[in-house]
């Protein structure tokens, strides 16, 4: 039988027990380390309760992430290039032509504070209170990118903390679907502040004052999230218990405040994350063009400004229906979730495709379904998130993964406006689609990697003779998935 880790075999560890709070798992304050029994009524009103405090308020928290970078799109239409001298014509060619070298360095630069702000952001988001950090943080987002970095990173951690992982892909499935909502309703506002006429202000310093004042009223609700399911303010006692229970066949824990060296040295030793970073990178670049340059592109097909805005409904239809329907169908049948995000890579290589090599007569339908079918980066980027906060345990190696996911989501984004070059609008930006061709192969290939890897994994541990008494007691020590023999992978 194979030895497994004990919660009294480890000095440290029974150092830790006896310390500050934070230095444990906060599930032990509600529960020891056997296994309860719980009423499933209980457990299904407790999950209905997380969802309806939870899900809607963090689908539109990262609508507003998404739409205030897509607001730039709308925002060049509307004469920001020109009022800030983004998009400038270059005389030496023949004909000029514009160069929006400016622009996509302008769509490229928010990425790099979030980039900075990444890991620091997240380990402070674990190691202090989730409303004492989140509520200030989305506030100052209202006027700076560093601290955005905390949202993502930090709704990540909130879905592993509080759900199962049958149940986390569904949930990271509804907030990141804020993609594709915001992409219509921000759409429909800023073809909406397109129609002013008079005031004192440019029509597209309208948009982004709106975009700030919506963003800090929900810096307000996030001064009433709680910390973990063990502080749930609007659970009873006995659903808190329930809460923290139903996670403990899992294996991921729930939350720990101790920042640990040791789980973050294995973190960076974890292919895992590598090949997820390498999938998320890969996958976000298209965005980073698109949010920047996508109603630009469309009105070179023919259309003008306010129809170019309104051609982004179809992109933001595919991420609404799609992203859930990927999640809930995760959630009910086992490892599915890299197959599936294999299927979603190719209408988005399809898209690419025809949008390359069909004609760009006025106002020709072959690029703007081609275009239309981009929108399936939606379902693949949810299913690369899900696979990332589920497939790790540990509190700090789950703070590390989730930083390192959207690390890569900068550095994608970062890279997708460089491939738009104005000067080959007359080919159809080849450079553009050729990169966006290119990066799904990677993705593919990095996701056949990832299964294989999991797979492998599984069936090594599903082979091993274990102490099936130790399982309980092993759930809320805050032990990673390496260390964790009755951890399993989700594929």
């Amino acid at each position: 039988m194979i030895q497994v880790p004990s919660a009294t075999a480890d000095p440290e560890r029974r150092h830790s027990a006896e310390g500050p709070a934070f230095e444990k798992d906060a599930a032990l304050a509600v529960v020891g380390d056997q296994a309860m029994d719980i009423d499933p009524a209980v457990e299904k009103r407790v999950l209905r309760k997380i969802d309806m405090f939870f899900m809607p308020a963090m689908l539109i928290g990262y609508g507003f992430v998404y739409w205030d970078k897509a607001i730039l799109g709308s925002a060049t239409l509307f004469g920001m290039t020109t009022d800030l001298q983004l998009l400038v014509m270059d005389h030496t060619t023949t004909p000029p032509s514009k160069d929006t070298s400016r622009l996509s360095w302008a769509t490229s630069l928010f990425y790099f504070g979030m980039l900075a702000g990444l890991y620091p952001m997240t380990f402070i988001l674990q190691r202090f209170k989730i409303q004492h950090i989140f509520a200030p943080i989305v506030m100052l987002w209202a006027i700076t990118c560093f601290v955005e970095s905390v949202v993502p990173t930090g709704f990540m951690t909130i879905v592993s903390g509080y759900y199962t992982q049958k149940e986390q892909a569904m949930r990271q499935a509804w907030w990141f679907s804020g993609t594709g909502w915001f992409t219509i309703i921000g759409g429909a506002l800023n073809y909406a502040f397109g129609q002013i006429e008079s005031g004192s202000l440019r029509r597209w310093q309208y948009i982004y004052i709106f975009a700030g004042a919506l963003t800090f009223l929900f810096g307000l609700w996030c001064a009433a999230m709680p910390d973990s399911p063990v502080s749930a303010w609007f659970l009873t006692p006995e659903e808190r218990v329930v809460a923290v229970e139903r996670l403990r066949k899992g294996q991921t824990g729930v939350r720990c405040q101790k920042i640990k060296w040791d789980q973050i040295k294995e973190s960076f030793l974890d292919i895992k994350l590598y090949l997820v970073a390498i999938m998320m990178a890969a996958a976000y670049t298209i965005n980073g063009a698109i949010s920047g340059f996508g109603p630009l592109i469309v009105s070179t097909f023919g259309f003008d400004t306010l129809d170019s805005i309104l051609f982004q409904f179809p992109v933001g239809g595919i991420c609404l229906i799609f992203i859930p329907l990927c999640g809930y169908i995760a959630s009910r049948i086992p490892n599915t979730r890299i197959p599936m995000l294999i299927t979603c890579c190719l209408p988005v290589i399809a898209g690419c495709i025809i949008i390359w090599k069909s004609e760009w007569g006025y106002k020709p339908a072959a690029p703007v379904v081609g275009y239309a079918l981009t929108g399936f980066f939606g379902p693949v980027v949810s299913l690369i998130i899900t696979l990332g906060a589920s497939n790790v345990a540990g509190a700090t190696k789950k703070t590390i993964m989730a930083a390192s996911v959207f690390v890569a989501y900068t550095v994608g984004n970062i890279i997708g406006p460089q491939l738009v070059n104005s000067k080959t609008v007359g080919q159809h930006y080849p450079e553009l689609w050729k990169g966006m061709i290119i990066c799904y192969c990677i993705t593919i290939a990095a996701a056949a990697a990832l299964y294989v890897v999991l797979w492998r994994e599984n069936r090594r541990r599903d082979q091993l003779e274990l102490d099936e008494s130790e399982r309980d007691k092993l759930a809320f020590l805050d032990l990673t998935d390496k260390q964790n023999p009755f951890f399993r992978y989700v594929l």
